[in-house]
């Protein structure tokens, strides 16, 4: 029955659940609208704050060409009067009347003086049939003095006596320059023509220093003033065939190719005044990007010229960006208010409705949590009993594990106790001897003789004191973590296997590079030991016993091969080599630990102890250790 109850309890639970997947569904959805009004809000304060941005840079625009271009005007109107100045010089009527030497001379120096004073290019004379009389840079190799110009436009508008104005690049000199010409009268008969050449490039240099980006175009559409170079003799709008075949004939802008300046995206917004995207120029370098301005032109007065603005819209797009971001993050923080007022009036009204729930439910819980700690408090002290066990068990498993690493090196030193005898009694027996032996010296007073008998007493010493030094270190306990040199447990080794390698002389060939190992010494010594010892069983029966000793770096890991030409582990026990206990040895020889317990230390320091059975024969174990990292290694051969 209460099994019943508890059942129809959780279902009546569950049902309410069901009533809130629609609001999970509206959950899930809301954040659509919410995305989509950010970006509306902020594409309008985008465009309204870049329609701002475009008029008051239009407005300032204005003003500025209008100073540019009144700057532009009275650079020009400067030099005006000095063609028609030449009238009142009676050396200049004299000369196209009459051309003589000491005329032309005096002219030239004349109009050498004029020049310089006037700041001009150049100002030069000439005759009915456009040939130069005189000029003022008749001492340059450069000089108009006697070159025919009578194709140039200035001096046929200026024959027929029009003003003559021209911007062109020279033929002799290649240079560009705005020519004014006018023509010379006597009683009013045009004799000659002045013309007056000025360099325009000084209001470049004051647009770079200003950093105004601007240009002028001729009445032929072709800018002649530029501050970025690379727009410079560009048309500015499609020239036909015949108007560039006309213009070639005419040497205006010598041999310009006159490309034409083709923006990548151009948009009218009013008379003279358009948005322009033009390609970034030679200057800016190939990787940057394109950039907008605010092309502005006004034609300038007595002159078919038109000067163009260009006002960059970086900055106003930048600032349109911000205030749309801004206007976006308002309204994302607008809607994010007003959605947690409205959860916190829902969470408000849920609360109010399951406060009376939540009274009635108390006391259920308190009879729940009342019977489930019991049952807690008995599971955690199951737990604790499962940890003290597991943790008796770990630790009789590291005791049990150093033991057999001790009886491992026990054996080994069992194994060998009998050479090692051998090895003390021979410095014993010498010791025996020369003692007594000296001792008869120094009664008979040679003291000579017991000198050196007592150096080789203390050689025998050291020798007994260095092979139970060896035995205690290899004997003694070690640690799970060190370093060990590979070249002193290498030595360390074969120094332990002396007596052994006596009895059964085998040749070693080293070919490995010493190396710090993530290793405690005494366990790579171990392992080492242990390895040789197993090679030196297997080749118990050779004639010739060889040892191959081969180490290299691989990676974070240095491996050491140690090979033997034994006759081998047949297929059959090979499975079995590193299970404890098992050995090929004959009788009572080995344990069958060494292979188990130097996996054991291997896998222990993050490494491993593999097996290889080469086809020429024998047996190659591999030794894979990680290497202390910022250590160097050092070849030993």
């Amino acid at each position: 029955m209460i099994v019943l109850q508890s059942a129809s309890r959780d279902t009546r639970a569950l049902q309410p659940l069901l009533t809130v997947k629609p609001r999970q569904i509206r959950r899930l959805l809301l954040p659509l609208p919410i995305i989509v009004l950010m970006l509306i809000f902020g594409y309008s304060a985008y465009y309204l704050s870049n329609q701002n941005g475009i008029r008051a840079l239009t407005e300032s625009g204005e003003r500025q060409l209008g100073l540019h271009t009144r700057a532009l005007e009275s650079e020009i109107s400067t030099h005006t009067y000095l063609p028609s100045l030449l009238e009142l010089e009676s050396s200049v009527s004299k000369l196209l009347l009459g051309p003589s030497e000491p005329r032309r001379l005096k002219v030239n120096r004349y109009l050498e003086g004029l020049n310089r004073r006037s700041g001009s290019r150049a100002i030069y004379v000439l005759d009915l049939s456009g040939r130069v009389l005189a000029t003022s840079n008749w001492r340059d190799a450069d000089s108009f003095q006697g070159e025919d110009l009578a194709f140039r436009a200035y001096f046929q508008d200026a024959r027929l006596g029009k003003p003559g104005r021209f911007y062109g690049i020279g033929s002799t000199t290649g240079e560009a320059g705005y020519y004014l010409a006018h023509g010379l009268r006597q009683h009013d008969k045009i004799i000659g023509v002045a013309v007056v050449k000025v360099r325009l490039q000084a209001l470049e240099e004051r647009w770079e220093q200003a950093r105004l980006q601007a240009y002028v175009s001729d009445e032929n559409g072709i800018i002649i003033l530029s501050s970025d170079p690379a727009n410079r003799l560009k048309a500015i709008r499609p020239l036909s065939a015949e108007t560039r075949t006309k213009l070639a004939s005419s040497l205006q802008y010598h041999w310009s190719t006159l490309d034409e300046l083709k923006p990548i995206a151009r948009q009218t917004l009013g008379p003279n005044t358009e948005l322009l995207t033009l390609a970034a120029s030679s200057a800016q370098g190939a990787a940057a990007e394109p950039s907008s301005y605010l092309a502005q032109t006004r034609q300038l007065n007595d002159s078919l010229w038109s000067f163009t603005l260009l006002s960059p819209l970086q900055d106003v797009r930048r600032q349109a960006i911000s205030q749309g971001i801004l206007a976006a993050v308002a309204f994302a923080l607008l809607a994010f208010l007003l959605i947690a007022w409205n959860e916190r009036r829902k969470v408000l009204a849920t609360r109010l409705a399951a406060r009376e729930a939540l009274e009635q439910a108390n006391n259920q819980l308190e009879r729940k949590i009342a019977e489930r700690t019991s049952d807690l408090r008995a599971s955690n002290d199951r737990l604790k009993a499962q940890i003290r066990e597991r943790r008796l068990a770990e630790e009789t498993l590291r005791k049990a594990q150093d033991s057999l690493v001790q009886a491992g090196k026990l054996a080994v030193i069992g194994q060998l106790s009998t050479s090692i005898a051998h090895e003390l009694n021979q410095p014993l027996a010498a010791l025996r001897t020369l003692s007594g032996n000296t001792v008869r010296f120094l009664q008979r007073g040679a003291l000579d003789t017991v000198t050196s008998n007592l150096a080789t007493i203390n050689q025998l010493v050291d020798r007994m004191g260095r092979i139970t030094a060896s035995l205690r270190a290899f004997a003694r306990r070690s640690d799970d973590s060190g370093q060990a040199q590979l070249n002193k447990a290498m030595d360390a080794a074969l120094f332990l296997l002396h007596p052994r390698l006596q009895e059964t002389p085998l040749q070693i060939h080293r070919a490995y590079s010493d190396a710090h190992l993530a290793i405690d010494q005494t366990r790579l010594e171990q392992i080492l030991v242990n390895l040789i010892v197993n090679a030196l069983d297997a080749m118990r029966a050779q004639e010739q016993r060889q040892l191959w000793l081969d180490g290299r770096v691989d990676g974070a890991h240095y491996r050491l091969q140690i090979r033997d030409n034994g006759p081998g582990i047949p297929p059959a026990l090979r499975k079995h080599l590193f299970e404890p206990f098992f050995t090929t040895k004959p009788g009572e020889q080995g344990l069958g630990l060494g292979l188990t317990l130097s996996a054991s230390l291997a896998v222990a320091a993050a490494g491993s102890l593999s097996v290889q059975h080469p086809e020429a024969g024998g047996t190659a174990f591999e030794l894979c250790l990680p290497l202390v990292p910022h250590a160097e290694t050092h070849p030993h051969e």
